[in-house]
C-alpha cells in the first residue's frame, strides 16, 4: 500500500505548488475513518481510495481532486458527515465528496426507473463539477481491476454496468486508455472464452510481428529525419475487446483484420503534422477511403489527429495516426488533459461557463439539457445510451455549419441538431442538392438542406427513424403536445355543451374560478383533463356556479320531460341516458339468444340491447358515450376509444351516457390490457399475482409470440373502476420482467 509521503511526492512531481498539508490531512483522516474495514480481497479498505488517488495522479490532476479521491467513500461507509468534511477540508471538497456519495450505487440491472434516475443523478453531479466524473471513473477502474475478488454472482452485473455506462462515458470524455481498459476487463468477465481466444491469437501474432514492427518504426523515423523532421514513431496494438467488436461488426475472422497494429507519429506542431502527411503520401501509396482529418474537424470528445493508411514497407497495410504531443495527451487522458485542469485552475466552476473549452462539455451540456425537457427517466436513459455507443459522421448545412451526428443518423436527426423548431417543422430534405427521403442514412461530408412548413407537426413514427436522443425526445414531446391539444379542444367542447345544457353562463374568465379549486396550472390543462375524463364537466360547472345541481346526484328515475331515463332503476346497468337524445327509429328487438339483455326504454319503439365495446370495455371513471346501431343496439365506449372515429360524421347516433354507481352495491367492469413481457419462466405467474393481489379478476388470457425474447399477452380482466385499473397497470409496469403495459380502448 502506498505510503503518505509517496502520494505527496507523486503530486508534487507534476505540481510543485500542491497543498501538501491538504493531502497529508486527507490521507490521515481517510485512513482513520476506514480503520479496520477490509475489502473482499482481505486488504485494508483504505487501500481502495488510495489506489483511486494514485490513478488520478497519473492523470496529473490537482491536489483538491486527489483529496476528494482519498475521501470519496468516507460519508457512505464510515461515520463521517458532510458537515465534518466541510469543516475540515472546505465547502468545495465537501460538495464533491457528497456528490460522489449520492451516485455511488448505479445499478443498471435493477428496475428501469431506478437505474435511469441514478444515471440522472450521475450526470447532474458531473454537470455541477466534472471532477466528480473523473473520481467516479477512477473509482470504477480500480474496482474493475480487483473484480476477481468479488463473488462470482456479482461480477457479471458489475461488468455489465461498466460496459454499458462507464466505458462509453469515459470514451465520450476523450479518456481513451481508461475506456479501453474498462472494456477489456468487462469483456474478460462477460465473455471469458472469446477473450482468451483473442488474447492467445494476439500473443502468437506479436511474436511473429516483432521484426516487422521494428522495421516499420525505423523506416518511418529515418524517412522523416531525411526531410529534417524530428518525430517519435510508436507502434500500438489493438486491444482484445476492440478486435472482438470489429470482428462482430464486420463479420470477419481474426486473420482478415488489417489494423491490429498501427503506428503513431508524434511531432511538435500542427504544421509539422501536415508536412509528415505529405512525406508519407509521396513515399508510399495510400489506401483509398482510409483518410480522416480530425485536426481540422475534431471529434466531439476533443480528439484531434490525422488518420491515414498506406501500403508501406514489405507491401503490407500500415495505419498511421499523426498528431502533436498535446493532441496525444488529450487522446490519452481526455478532459483530464484539458487546459481547464492545468496550472491549478480548477476552482469548482460550473461547466456551463466553459462553452468554448471543450467539445466533450458540449455533449455533456446537451445531454443534461434533456433532463429539463420532461422526459421520463427511462426515456432519458435510452436516449443517452444511444448516443454513448455511436461513432460519428460530419455533415454540413447550406451555410457551411458543421453538424456532428451519430453514425446511421438521418436528415431528421440533422434537423433537430440544428434546432428543435427546425425538426418540428421539417417536411423534406435535400442531400447534396438532390431531394431525398427523410429516412436516408447520412454520410461524412453530406450537405443537408431541410425543407420546412409552418403547418407541419412531427409524426409519431419519426421516433422509430431518428437515432439521436435529442430528436427522439423532441418528437415524443411534440406528439404529447399534439395529443394534449386535441384533448383540450375536446374538453372545451364538452364544457360548452355542459354549461349550455345547464343554462349557465360560460366564459374563460368564469372558468378561472375552477383552476385553484382543482389545482390546474392553466385553463388549457383543465380542459385537457376534462377531455381525458380525469375530471367531469359537472365538477367544473359546480365550481363556477355553486348553485348548480348535478342531475347525477339523484338516484330516483326522472320522467322523460326532465331529460334523463334511469337505466339503473329499470335494468341494473350503471348508466343513465338523456331521453331527448333517443329517437323513435331505434333498432328492433334482437332475437339472437346470445345477445345482451334487451332494455325497455320509454320513448323508443322496441327494446334496445345495451352492451360494452367488444375490444376493451369501459370502467367507472372513464367518460363514456353510447353509439346506436341497427345491428347492435346501444354500445358503450370510453371517450378515448379510437373506434369512435368511425362515427364522427354520424352525430345523430351519439348518445350521452353517464355512470351512476351505487357504492353500496359495487360491480366489476371489463377492461383489456396488452402486456409485453420477457419470455422466461414465471413471467405469467408474476403478472397474474399482481392482478390477484390487487383484487382484479382475469377473464381471459391470449398469448402472442412476438420475438425470441418477448411475449405479448392480451389480458381481459374485471375491475371496480379506473383507479383500480390504473393501480394494477402501474404495479405491472414496475416488475422487471414486464417491458410495457397499455390499456386497449375498443
Amino acid at each position: 500500500m502506498m505510503r503518505q509521503y509517496e502520494l505527496v511526492e507523486r503530486v508534487t512531481r507534476y505540481n510543485p505548488d500542491a497543498d501538501e498539508a491538504l493531502l497529508n490531512k486527507a490521507y490521515v483522516y481517510a485512513m482513520q475513518k476506514h480503520g479496520s474495514q477490509t475489502r473482499a480481497s482481505g486488504d485494508p479498505y483504505f487501500s481502495h481510495p488510495l489506489e483511486v488517488a494514485a490513478i488520478l495522479t497519473n492523470l496529473r490532476l490537482d491536489d483538491a481532486t486527489i483529496a476528494v479521491a482519498l475521501l470519496h467513500d468516507t460519508i457512505e461507509d464510515t461515520d463521517a458527515t458532510r458537515a465534518e468534511i466541510d469543516n475540515l477540508f472546505g465547502h468545495e471538497i465537501g460538495k464533491l465528496v457528497d456528490g460522489l456519495t449520492k451516485i455511488k450505487r448505479l445499478d443498471l440491472v435493477s428496475r428501469k426507473a431506478k437505474q435511469a434516475e441514478n444515471f440522472r443523478k450521475l450526470l447532474l453531479a458531473i454537470a455541477d463539477d466534472v471532477r466528480v466524473l473523473l473520481v467516479k471513473l477512477a473509482d470504477r477502474l480500480h474496482n474493475m481491476r480487483t473484480l476477481h475478488h468479488m463473488p462470482e454472482h456479482k461480477r457479471g452485473r458489475i461488468a455489465e454496468e461498466t460496459m454499458e455506462i462507464y466505458a462509453p462515458l469515459a470514451g465520450r470524455m476523450g479518456m481513451h486508455d481508461m475506456r479501453e481498459e474498462l472494456e477489456d476487463i468487462s469483456f474478460k468477465t462477460l465473455n471469458p472464452d472469446a477473450y482468451e481466444t483473442i488474447t492467445e491469437r494476439l500473443d502468437g501474432l506479436r511474436e511473429r510481428s516483432m521484426d516487422m514492427i521494428a522495421s516499420i518504426e525505423k523506416t518511418l523515423t529515418e524517412r522523416l529525419a531525411e526531410r529534417g523532421m524530428a518525430a517519435v514513431v510508436q507502434a500500438r496494438e489493438k486491444r482484445p475487446y476492440s478486435i472482438f467488436r470489429k470482428m462482430q461488426r464486420k463479420s470477419i475472422g481474426f486473420e482478415q483484420l488489417s489494423d491490429i497494429y498501427g503506428f503513431r507519429v508524434v511531432v511538435g506542431t500542427v504544421e509539422a503534422c501536415y508536412r509528415v502527411l505529405g512525406v508519407i503520401h509521396t513515399a508510399w501509396p495510400t489506401v483509398p477511403g482510409r483518410f480522416k482529418d480530425y485536426i481540422s474537424t475534431p471529434k466531439q470528445n476533443d480528439y484531434r489527429s490525422i488518420h491515414t493508411t498506406i501500403v508501406g514497407p514489405s507491401r503490407q497495410r500500415v495505419e498511421l495516426q499523426i498528431r502533436t504531443a498535446s493532441m496525444d495527451r488529450v487522446a490519452e487522458f481526455g478532459i483530464a488533459a484539458h487546459a481547464l485542469y492545468k496550472d491549478g485552475e480548477f476552482g469548482g466552476r460550473n461547466i456551463a461557463s466553459h462553452t468554448d473549452d471543450s467539445r466533450a462539455y458540449e455533449w455533456l451540456r446537451r445531454t443534461i439539457d434533456l433532463l429539463s425537457q420532461g422526459d421520463t427517466p427511462e426515456e432519458f436513459l435510452e436516449h443517452t445510451k444511444l448516443e454513448l455507443f455511436h461513432d460519428q459522421v460530419f455533415c454540413f448545412s447550406p451555410k457551411g455549419r458543421l453538424i456532428a451526428l451519430p453514425r446511421g443518423a438521418t436528415p431528421i436527426d440533422f434537423a433537430y441538431a440544428v434546432h428543435t423548431d427546425v425538426g418540428n417543422t421539417c417536411v423534406g430534405c435535400k442531400i447534396n442538392g438532390k431531394i431525398m427521403p427523410l429516412v436516408t442514412e447520412l454520410r461524412n461530408g453530406d450537405e443537408v438542406e431541410i425543407v420546412r412548413s409552418a403547418a407541419q407537426t412531427p409524426p409519431p413514427a419519426w421516433e422509430n427513424i431518428a437515432i439521436t436522443g435529442k430528436a427522439r425526445a423532441a418528437i415524443r414531446r411534440a406528439t404529447r403536445e399534439s395529443v394534449r391539444k386535441q384533448y383540450s379542444a375536446l374538453g372545451e367542447h364538452i364544457l360548452q355543451r355542459a354549461f349550455a345544457r345547464a343554462n349557465k353562463s360560460y366564459s374563460e374568465n368564469l372558468l378561472k374560478v375552477a383552476l385553484e379549486e382543482h389545482n390546474f396550472p392553466s385553463l388549457d390543462e383543465m380542459m385537457a383533463a376534462v377531455g381525458r375524463g380525469n375530471i367531469g364537466a359537472g365538477e367544473v360547472l359546480k365550481s363556477v356556479h355553486p348553485d348548480y345541481q348535478d342531475e347525477r346526484a339523484h338516484h330516483t328515475p326522472r320522467a322523460p320531460e326532465e331529460g334523463w331515463f334511469d337505466l339503473k332503476k329499470a335494468t341494473g346497468l350503471k348508466f343513465r341516458i338523456p331521453v331527448d337524445q333517443l329517437h323513435a327509429d331505434a333498432p328492433d328487438t334482437n332475437d339472437d339468444d346470445t345477445a345482451d339483455p334487451a332494455l325497455p326504454i320509454r320513448g323508443l319503439s322496441g327494446d334496445v340491447p345495451v352492451r360494452f365495446a367488444p375490444d376493451g370495455g369501459a370502467v367507472p371513471g372513464d367518460r363514456i358515450v353510447g353509439i346506436l346501431t341497427p345491428e347492435e343496439g346501444l354500445t358503450i365506449y370510453p371517450i378515448q376509444s379510437p373506434a369512435l372515429k368511425e362515427f364522427d360524421d354520424q352525430a345523430d347516433r351519439w348518445v350521452d351516457v353517464r355512470w351512476d354507481i351505487d357504492v353500496d352495491d359495487p360491480e366489476r367492469f371489463p377492461a383489456r390490457l396488452t402486456i409485453a413481457a420477457v419470455n422466461e419462466p414465471g413471467s405469467l405467474a408474476t403478472i397474474a399475482q399482481v392482478i390477484g393481489e390487487n383484487n382484479g379478476n382475469i377473464d381471459n388470457v391470449k398469448m402472442v409470440r412476438k420475438a425470441e425474447d418477448f411475449h405479448q399477452m392480451i389480458i381481459d380482466l374485471e375491475v371496480w373502476d379506473l383507479k383500480h385499473l390504473n393501480r394494477i397497470i402501474n404495479q405491472l409496469r414496475s416488475k422487471p420482467n414486464v417491458s410495457s403495459v397499455s390499456r386497449v380502448n375498443g
